[in-house]
């Protein structure tokens, strides 16, 4: 069983933030899908988990079962720390369930974890129309420092570079 990172309340169910495994990955493609992330699918995801403390993949998961949505995942992150840096890869909530902290309660846990492995930074890159993650990653610390020009495909668009102190 996966150790709890923590939990919180969205109406009448709990959500508990926990590391992600191998049970939850169909759910998070499925839910990357849903969300129009890159895809990555489930072998680079599963090839991810194995990659030990370097990797940080969380899930939000209801504890009483299926929220809103008929799903147990509300969402999750990957990241990975590479040398002093943390590396935020995808960060997803259903669109049901946004607006709750699941969000900022998934980065904060993985930032939280970063700093105690020793990372001092920690980057990421966002759809430049995408107003609402951005504003999700300012709460958090993160500030534009550059941007990638035609970086996203399907549609094109350019990538803001964000990066945090830890």
């Amino acid at each position: 069983m996966a150790q709890r990172e923590t939990a919180f309340a969205i109406g009448d169910d709990r959500v508990s933030i926990s590391r992600m495994n191998e049970h939850d990955l169909l759910e998070v493609v499925e839910m990357e899908q849903t969300c129009g992330l890159s895809p990555w699918g489930w072998d680079a995801y599963h090839n991810e988990l194995g990659q030990g403390s370097a990797a940080i993949m969380l899930v939000a998961a209801t504890t009483g079962g299926p929220v809103e949505t008929g799903y147990r995942l509300a969402g999750f992150i990957v990241a990975r720390v590479i040398a002093d840096e943390l590396h935020v890869n995808n960060v997803a909530v259903r669109p049901a369930l946004r607006r709750h902290g699941i969000g900022a309660t998934l980065l904060r846990a993985a930032l939280d974890r970063a700093r105690r492995q020793g990372s001092v930074s920690a980057w990421l890159e966002v759809r430049a129309g995408n107003l609402a993650a951005q504003a999700l990653y300012e709460r958090c610390g993160f500030q534009v420092t550059g941007r990638r020009r035609n970086y996203y495909h399907n549609p094109v668009e350019d990538a803001l570079i964000m990066k945090a102190g830890l």
